[in-house]
């Protein structure tokens, strides 16, 4: 993982800040990236009542057991990826201290936790045409009756490996792509935005 202090947006060459506005005004569409997000992999045995203990003690949060769904707890918010592993997402820069409590609870069970904060970008997208954005370049049924807050899926989105999460009902959602694919994704959203309008704001 890089220093701190040498640690650089994926998206920060688009000037994305200069862009933002404080008020999306009526766009129909909202963009911004969320630089810093601490993302741990963490792997266990979802079935020992022991380690998932562990990890709720470690880091304030119960894990989410069933398939597509996410959990949030103390200042993290974990998603199932499959039947023995999640993703930990904390504050910017809240991974070292997450990390450091999971490995000192887990360490005489069977898990692995692994920061990986730096191999993805992520993107939030929201605003009231935000779903049919998503509908032009991905297979996922994201009607509200299937895919609503809490819910989370790795799918593509334009060609484009995503791990993507509903937070709120608005809808708002977080795109999570490797690093290598953000610029990629960011722009096909822009064009892809054009005809509801658009509006970019700071990141959170």
């Amino acid at each position: 993982m890089a220093e701190a202090y040498l640690r650089l947006s994926a998206l920060a060459h688009l000037g994305l800040e200069a862009r933002a506005v404080a008020d999306p005004g009526e766009a129909g569409v909202v963009l911004s990236e969320r630089p810093g997000r601490g993302q741990i992999d963490l792997r266990g045995e979802a079935e020992d009542a022991g380690f998932l203990g562990a990890v709720e003690q470690a880091i304030g949060l119960a894990l989410p057991l069933e398939a597509g769904t996410t959990a949030s707890g103390g200042a993290a918010t974990a998603l199932w990826l499959g039947p023995n592993e999640w993703l930990v997402v904390t504050p910017p820069d809240g991974q070292g201290a997450a990390a450091e409590a999971l490995r000192a609870a887990l360490k005489d069970l069977w898990a692995a936790v692994t920061d990986v904060s730096d191999s993805r970008a992520v993107i939030g997208l929201s605003g009231r045409h935000a779903r049919d954005v998503l509908m032009k370049g991905c297979s996922l049924d994201l009607h509200p009756r299937v895919f609503g807050p809490g819910r989370s899926a790795q799918s593509a989105v334009a060609r484009a490996l995503v791990l993507l999460h509903q937070t709120d009902e608005a809808p708002s959602y977080d795109l999570y792509v490797h690093r290598s694919f953000a610029e990629y994704l960011w722009l096909w959203l822009e064009d892809a935005a054009a005809e509801y309008g658009l509006a970019v704001v700071s990141g959170g």
